[in-house]
């Protein structure tokens, strides 16, 4: 097929129905002739909407396609490039509370290397530094020898008492576990591969059920985190949602998470929608404002306040502008652009009341003009049953002039952000982790590896180093 220009059959059609409606006002058209010619121009002009749409690709700067299914143009060329400093380094965050030694050698000079003067006592000028960084891999194995010994008055025996944490002849400790986590959870590693990289650094093999047993035993112990976390949730003023699936012995499952602050809360659902929030318990009883990509599940709950996220709306209108070209669509993503620098670059990160209000009647004036210029929608037949089909661009004005309060709502409330991102990339893992290691086998697992990971992406956002975090679980610690 021909490569169509899209621009040009939009403009040709304008100028046809205005020609004929220049003859119907001039009374050359037959009323008859009129009505029907009109209504064939109006589904024409419905179906050409449809059909821009069909013909427009759709990739990650105008739908939600992720990047990684989208074919690389030259615009995404030397993208990705971590910022660097004056040096040309890479600008590297370190965690502060990892264990190092450190050790400073002084190198004396004491003989000048021309003339062989003594310069013990010659003051130094400066110090120049070389560092070494290294890592040495460390095994600690404490053993405890129980006395045995025989009463000689009555012939009992007696066994000195263990530590209670070594039930058994052999034990790992806490830095063992932690690190078999760290592989399985957060690096995601198969269950093989974390059983080599233990090997390798201690020279012991552990089997495969015992790394499960450790994983298990963390996912009980942070029982109560996940209490606390849910609870601290409730007492955000904002939070951010969404979910994706994940495959569970051969079936889709849902995981929803929950972000606010530096909290992440993962949770593993059958279904998707309203039955899985219900069982969360976390959105029907809270009170504040809640921001997501406009699911219909989230917009149910009325008690709540919304805010929908930027991007997506950016995306779609960035799509109704290549597929149709709507000036109104033009505008709007203008305007929402526009919004979100000024109350980025705005003292309290919100607009001024009068602000506020000429940013809504600019608002709302795009959208009495994209009235205009979609084509009409014909009224239902009566008898039909089922929706009357529309073009997207449709679904996204009505969408756009349905929830006017929760498109701008972050240019009121400091607190509301304009976009959902902080939870696109709290779920980003998710999908890689079932890339390299698959799907799980069994939901108890699932359930322990979205419990254990929101604990170390929340440790991580309160800059924890993870190895550090599993410790202190294992010990009961939670605080920070």
């Amino acid at each position: 097929m021909a490569s169509l220009n899209k621009q040009s059959v939009r403009e040709e059609f304008e100028k046809i129905k205005a020609s004929f409606d220049e003859q119907v006002k001039a009374g050359k058209v037959p009323t008859e002739t009129a009505l029907l010619v009109n209504t064939l121009i109006l589904l024409f002009g419905i179906v050409l909407s449809v059909f821009m749409e069909k013909l427009t690709k759709k990739d990650s700067h105008n739908s939600s396609i992720p990047p990684s299914q989208t074919e690389p143009d030259e615009s995404s060329v030397g993208k990705g490039k971590k910022e660097q400093n004056a040096d040309g380094d890479k600008k590297i965050t370190a965690i502060g509370n990892t264990r190092t030694v450190e050790t400073v050698t002084s190198l004396e000079v004491s003989i000048c290397k021309a003339c062989g003067q003594d310069l013990s006592d010659t003051e130094c000028v400066c110090i120049e530094r070389r560092t070494r960084i290294d890592i040495i891999f460390e095994k600690t194995a404490e053993h405890f020898d129980a006395e045995v010994k025989e009463c000689q008055a009555c012939g009992t025996t007696t066994k000195a008492t263990f530590p209670q944490d070594l039930a058994g002849p052999l034990q790992y400790g806490n830095g063992v576990r932690a690190y078999v986590v760290q592989l399985l959870v957060a690096q995601m590693l198969s269950l093989s591969r974390a059983a080599q990289m233990v090997a390798s650094l201690i020279g012991q093999v552990i089997s495969e059920a015992t790394l499960l047993n450790y994983v298990m035993h963390l996912h009980v112990a942070l029982a109560a985190w996940e209490d606390t976390t849910k609870k601290q949730l409730l007492a955000a003023k904002c939070i951010h949602t969404d979910e994706t699936s994940l495959r569970v012995d051969k079936k889709n499952h849902w995981i929803h998470v929950y972000s606010a602050g530096d909290i992440t809360l993962r949770l593993l659902h059958q279904k998707r929608g309203s039955e899985a929030v219900e069982a969360f318990g976390i959105i029907p009883t809270y009170g504040g404002v809640i921001v997501h990509d406009c699911w219909a599940s989230y917009l149910s709950y009325e008690h709540l306040e919304h805010g929908l996220c930027g991007s997506h709306l950016l995306r779609e209108l960035q799509f109704t502008i290549d597929a149709n070209g709507y000036r109104w669509a033009k505008n709007m993503r203008r305007l929402l652009r526009l919004a979100c620098k000024m109350v980025s670059t705005a003292k309290d990160k919100a607009l001024s009341p009068e602000k506020h209000s000429k940013l809504l009647e600019l608002y709302q004036k795009i959208l009495l003009d994209g009235s205009k210029e979609l084509p009409p929608i014909p009224e239902k037949t009566n008898g039909k049953r089922g929706k009357i089909a529309k073009s997207d661009a449709h679904n996204l004005w009505e969408r756009l002039d349905k929830y006017q309060n929760a498109v701008l709502l972050f240019a009121s409330n400091p607190h509301v952000a304009f976009t959902n991102n902080r939870t696109e990339r709290d779920l980003r893992m998710t999908k890689v982790k079932q890339k390299i290691s698959g799907c799980f086998r069994t939901e108890k697992y699932a359930q322990a590896y979205c419990r254990i990971s929101s604990y170390l992406q929340t440790m991580n956002n309160k800059g924890v180093n993870p190895l550090v975090a599993v410790s202190w679980a294992l010990s009961g610690r939670f605080d920070v």
